[in-house]
């Protein structure tokens, strides 16, 4: 059981470019997904299920980041031996969940920062056995980002799970849409100074794109230390839940998308944060990655058809960052709320609609073709560590799901080792909307800083539906 055995040889497969950049000598991101689950960690078949479930999702997964003679980095099949793998954490026995919750938030800081040994394929698996404030028992699954996008990776990650109400039931998710840059209602005449509009916008986001990734960098403030070196300091991660109900409730009075309400709930909250830390940060230069998927799909597709040469919505990294700036915080009292949601939503909108992410592209595989992948990696790291913080969101099951049989009460996932003081991921499961941040440790108060988060949703329900948000259920 501790080796996976191979049928036939199979070719080396190339790593994608954007693979080579995130294992790279200066970039090394990875993502670590959390579940929380009803019951004990008692009889987990953790060897079985890696064996005969998640191995087998892709060839990534029992294989090695290797050069070729010619300097080529290549995936290499190797043989897996799965203890090397699977973690399970030794705690003082007999405390409490609320102890226990200390003894996991250092393990998690611990393992966010550990890098990856390169001698073996590039993923891990934590079982946490002890109890916290949150669950009766947890696993932690860290997966380099080479492997693949959070888009991919929540899809292998599906496909070990099943339906805690009936295995045989497929997983459904919260329906969206992609929009269409095509309005076939509009006339030629209103459709020539909307092309005019989207290409001074795409001249004007590709130029501060590119300022942004080598010369302009956001203000050292309460949320930015700026100091070299912030992705090898700890993390602490803490996670915020909403009801998701609450937030369709602001999404259809504002006529807007959820991701819209969810940015400018945490751009108001982190400008409330800043005015609170220094008043004067509340119009500081601060500037957010906000995570595009690239692909065109309608939902999440299976581990088979995401591997298919012919798919639509490959397996692999296909995503890009939009910069945010963060609208200034004028006066917390006399502010609107819904200001930040709409600007967000403007801002985002108008990014989405312009060029400049292809153009950025371009920029990325003219570099790696003439100077190579190293020097390409050191500019999307100037593009983090200029910025202030990043934000990336995944849409989660409507259903609870389990484990080999093990409910799970929550689900949330990090982005690790960016060069940001900041971090935030956002997910949604069992009609919740569940808010991770990763916060340089010592740097940024965590519990203040969610408490800032609440204090937007509050104000931003209030002035959009005209009541207080009611209880979380």
């Amino acid at each position: 059981m501790e080796y996976l055995e191979h049928e036939e040889e199979e070719e080396d497969q190339p790593v994608s470019p954007t693979g080579q950049y995130f294992n790279s000598s200066v970039l090394q991101i990875s993502i670590m997904s959390i579940l929380e689950l009803d019951i004990p960690i008692d009889d987990l078949p953790t060897l079985s299920l890696l064996k005969d479930v998640f191995l087998p999702i892709n060839p990534r997964f029992s294989s090695l980041m290797v050069e070729d003679k010619n300097g080529v980095k290549q995936w290499k099949r190797v043989e897996v031996k799965l203890q090397d793998h699977v973690n399970v954490p030794i705690f003082p026995d007999g405390l409490s969940p609320e102890s226990y919750d200390d003894y996991f938030d250092d393990y998690l800081t611990k393992i966010a920062m550990k890098e990856f040994p390169q001698s073996r394929p590039l993923w891990e698996i934590h079982i946490i056995k002890y109890p916290t404030s949150n669950a009766a028992g947890t696993v932690v699954f860290k997966l380099h980002h080479a492997l693949g996008d959070g888009f991919s990776l929540m899809g292998a990650l599906l496909s070990c799970l099943q339906r805690a109400d009936n295995p045989n039931l497929p997983i459904t998710f919260p329906s969206f849409k992609v929009s269409s840059n095509l309005d076939k209602g509009r006339s030629i005449i209103r459709a020539v100074p909307r092309a005019l509009s989207a290409a001074f916008n795409t001249v004007s986001d590709f130029g501060w794109s590119l300022l942004k990734s080598t010369v302009v960098e956001d203000d050292r403030t309460p949320i930015r230390s700026g100091d070299p070196g912030v992705e090898f300091r700890p993390l602490s991660i803490t996670t915020i839940s909403f009801s998701l109900d609450n937030i369709q409730k602001i999404k259809a009075k504002l006529g807007v998308t959820i991701n819209d309400v969810l940015t400018g709930i945490i751009f108001f909250g982190t400008r409330l944060y800043m005015q609170s830390m220094n008043h004067a940060s509340r119009n500081a230069n601060s500037t957010a990655l906000v995570l595009l998927n690239t692909r065109v799909i309608s939902g999440y597709k299976s581990v088979k058809e995401m591997t298919a040469s012919d798919s639509s919505s490959q397996w692999g990294n296909q995503f890009a960052f939009l910069h945010v700036t963060l609208p200034e915080l004028a006066d917390a009292k006399f502010t609107s709320p819904l200001d930040f949601v709409a600007k967000a939503q403007q801002t985002i909108q108008r990014k989405r609609n312009s060029l400049a992410v292809h153009l950025t592209g371009r920029v990325l595989e003219t570099l790696r073709k003439y100077r190579g992948p190293e020097v390409t990696a050191r500019y999307i790291h100037g593009t983090l560590k200029n910025s202030s913080m990043a934000i990336s969101n995944m849409i989660g099951p409507i259903e609870q799901v389990a484990l080999d049989n093990h409910p799970c009460r929550g689900i949330y996932f990090m982005v690790l080792g960016s060069p940001e003081s900041m971090t935030i991921s956002i997910v949604s499961y069992m009609g919740k909307v569940r808010i991770a941040v990763g916060t340089e440790k010592g740097f940024i108060d965590p519990r203040k800083f969610n408490a800032c988060i609440e204090n937007a949703f509050q104000r931003v329900f209030e002035a959009a539906v005209g009541t207080p948000p009611p209880p979380m259920s």
